[in-house]
């Protein structure tokens, strides 16, 4: 006869205590602290999350998802993007491009119930003449600190930021950049990235390139740091890596790190590859990074300053992020392939054909990833480096780009159903039924 192993409900209590007050101290870590309007457990202010890598927390959340399965509301969006929902207070915010009225525009809906409460139009016109298959015009995620909202559109042949109050107003805006791809004409992806007093941009293709930090009560330049001259996608991020606030990001060959207060370079080293999508991810004091195109890398560098890479493998999560938790890496490839790897030595632990394409990135929540891929499945599995557990495979939507949000005990999810003239867009809003 097996015997139940019975732990005290004080010791368990204690265990989420910990763990909850540990999350907390890493969205201080990483910023969220900075901003009293926010709230770390019930918003997800930001691309990645209040800790910016991915993780809500303890969510107590369903895994079991569908238009008939811990459905709350779902509302359709109008026009076509793949940003990623963000939620702060009451609000659920998006943006959106009409590609045949060729507008930019952010959205707000109801947190409570998903009711459209504004679609304010920010550009016209201006669209370029050709984008990437899998990119659209509204791919970036709104950023916010709890008080405006920031936003970043490519039109005009210039990259241009965006800042408005929560009720839609524009507070600020300013070019960033002359922009105009001549050798690939991919579009623009990189989302707004807050920290402290500024909102830092990437800006890179193949022409003058860099990442430069704005004002973000003003929008006036603060710092700008140079980069090469390459087209590459990747969302710059800032994490509490060997003990200091460093500013991430992959591609043009390189793994990099700068100090976020000023742009000034921290160290580099080769990798990756020539173009990149994915935000890199971090634990104590490893960095993690993959891509791309033309060629497949996967890598952990050590952030001490010394940029000495600790291994490399030939698998490529090129639109996707990864996720770090427990010391051991997480990778949904390309092509349907989930990998973990042990993050200090790259050992990998354990391998399970899924399926892809894959385009959104991971998000851990109550002891479960949330992972999608492009043809709207939703798969819900523990992070266990001894094997592979799946708990759920979902199916909602036909597509999948976005990533979900994950906060308050809701989940969050932009998918689209059809296709050519017929495809429509959704948010979901998922939650325990009571």
């Amino acid at each position: 006869m097996s015997r139940r192993l019975l732990i005290p409900r004080t010791v368990i209590s204690f265990v989420v205590a910990m763990f909850c007050s540990m999350v907390m101290a890493s969205a201080q870590e990483n910023g969220i602290g900075d901003f009293p309007k926010l709230n770390e457990k019930t918003d997800w202010p930001w691309w990645r999350g209040p800790t910016r890598d991915g993780k809500a927390g303890t969510e107590s959340v369903p895994t079991k998802l569908s238009d008939k399965d811990n459905l709350v509301w779902k509302v359709k969006v109008p026009a076509r993007g793949h940003s990623s929902p963000i939620v702060v207070g009451d609000k659920v915010f998006l943006t959106t491009a009409d590609e045949a009225k060729k507008t930019h525009a952010v959205l707000a809906f109801d947190r409570a119930g998903g009711k459209l409460l504004w679609n304010e139009i920010v550009s016209r016109g201006g669209f370029p003449a050709k984008n990437h298959v899998k990119n659209t015009e509204a791919t970036p995620s709104v950023a916010s600190d709890g008080e405006r909202l920031f936003v970043t559109f490519y039109h005009h042949d210039k990259v241009e930021a965006i800042a408005l109050d929560f009720a839609g107003k524009v507070a600020w805006r300013e070019d960033v950049c002359r922009f105009r791809p001549q050798m690939y004409e991919y579009g623009y992806a990189p989302s707004p990235l807050i920290y402290k007093n500024t909102v830092i941009i990437a800006a890179e293709y193949d022409g003058e390139s860099f990442i430069t930090a704005l004002d973000r009560v003003t929008g006036k330049r603060v710092w700008r740091a140079n980069r090469a001259p390459m087209i590459t996608f990747s969302s710059p991020v800032v994490g509490r890596v060997a003990g200091k606030d460093q500013l991430l990001i992959s591609g043009a060959q390189k793994v990099a790190a700068y100090d976020p207060t000023n742009g000034k370079p921290l160290w580099s080293t080769d990798g990756t590859t020539f173009a990149t999508c994915g935000t890199m991810i971090w634990e104590n004091d490893i960095a993690f990074a993959s891509g791309g195109y033309p060629k497949a890398e996967t890598l952990a560098v050590k952030a001490d300053g010394s940029g000495q890479v600790l291994w490399r493998n030939n698998q490529k999560c090129y639109e996707q992020s990864m996720i770090v938790t427990g010391g051991y890496v997480y990778g949904l490839t390309d092509n349907g392939v989930m990998f973990c790897w042990r993050g200090t030595d790259g050992e990998e632990m354990w391998k399970q054909r899924l399926k892809g394409p894959v385009s959104a990135s991971p998000v851990l929540a109550g002891g479960h990833i949330y992972w999608a891929n492009e043809l709207g499945t939703l798969y819900v599995f523990r992070p266990n480096p001894q094997k592979f557990e799946l708990v759920e495979e979902n199916q909602i939507g036909t597509d999948s780009f976005p990533s979900p949000a994950i906060c308050g005990n809701q989940i969050f999810l932009r998918v689209g159903t059809g296709n050519g003239a017929g495809r429509q867009e959704w948010l979901y809003c998922f939650a325990n039924k009571k």
